[in-house]
């Protein structure tokens, strides 16, 4: 089912999945998960596959995506800004509260990678948040900059920062040479595997001076409900110190898997596990404020 809500004059894109038992049924409603995906990434690049779990365990799910990607409205295209993400975000959890059969006391905020972090912030600056799950979490662009140095050549980033400086898209993900912003080996192989048809290999580098200056971590222990945490200690893309570091600020469950960034996906080694332990993490904290 295909929901939308506005945001600044733009209109987001959802999908909803509802819960299918009444295992987290209260007198409210059932629980909601707000979902978003990380640095480019659509809703149906592998969020399904963990929204079907949810529903399944007997909650509703909302995936948007963000303005200006996938088949969500709104201008300049392809473009991250922290700023309007996390607006999209608000709106999609006050989109969540008004829906016919769910709890509006009980919504979970759930982000990957980038939407990670995303999901810290909007839970502090939100204390009425039922939980938060954040999955390989890039919580500090300025470490995740440094962490990327130590696994590109330095020729390689200095390129990429020429090219984001002048502006004009380019490839999100490529394999290792092609100039991509993701291209380390086996970057691209895992990216589009999980690609959803509405999803675009095309980014504006200038995203990357904006990530750069985002650090949620900063934020985290303004968290007040329970929060999952869950780290890729091989982790490539999103510094799991950085992360470890978050979750201590929030007094997060941590889980660690000795995988890298898209190894918790959908498709891949440690997808299972990963939604294994937000279902048990969720059931434990819902049904405790039911």
């Amino acid at each position: 089912m295909t929901v939308t809500f506005a945001v600044d004059g733009a209109t987001c894109a959802a999908s909803r999945f509802r819960a299918e038992c009444d295992d987290l049924r209260s007198k409210s409603g059932v629980p909601c998960v707000v979902m978003a995906h990380g640095f480019g990434a659509t809703r149906d690049c592998g969020l399904g596959a963990f929204a079907r779990e949810f529903a399944r365990a007997g909650m509703d799910v909302l995936a948007f995506d963000y303005r200006g990607f996938g088949e969500s409205g709104g201008v300049p295209r392809q473009s991250v800004s922290i700023a309007r993400q996390l607006a999209d975000y608000r709106a999609a959890v006050t989109t969540a509260r008004g829906l016919d059969g769910v709890d509006p006391g009980r919504i979970v905020l759930w982000g990957a990678s980038l939407a990670g972090g995303h999901v810290l912030v909007t839970a502090a600056r939100d204390q009425a948040v039922a939980a938060t799950v954040s999955l390989v979490p890039m919580v500090d662009g300025l470490a995740a900059a440094r962490h990327a140095a130590g696994h590109h050549r330095s020729g390689v980033l200095a390129k990429s920062a020429l090219t984001a400086a002048k502006g004009g898209a380019v490839r999100l993900v490529g394999p290792p040479g092609s100039g991509a912003v993701l291209a380390l080996p086996g970057q691209f192989e895992a990216y589009t595997a999980m690609a959803g048809p509405s999803w675009r290999n095309e980014i504006d580098p200038r995203a990357l001076f904006e990530i750069t200056r985002y650090r949620p971590v900063r934020q985290a222990r303004g968290v007040r409900g329970p929060v999952l945490v869950q780290i890729a200690d091989l982790d490539r893309m999103s510094p799991p110190q950085a992360a470890a570091k978050a979750a201590v600020a929030a007094r997060a469950e941590v889980r660690h898997y000795p995988c890298d960034h898209f190894d918790v996906f959908p498709g891949n080694p440690w997808f299972e596990q990963a939604v294994k332990h937000q279902l048990l993490f969720l059931r434990r904290h819902l049904r405790e404020i039911a």
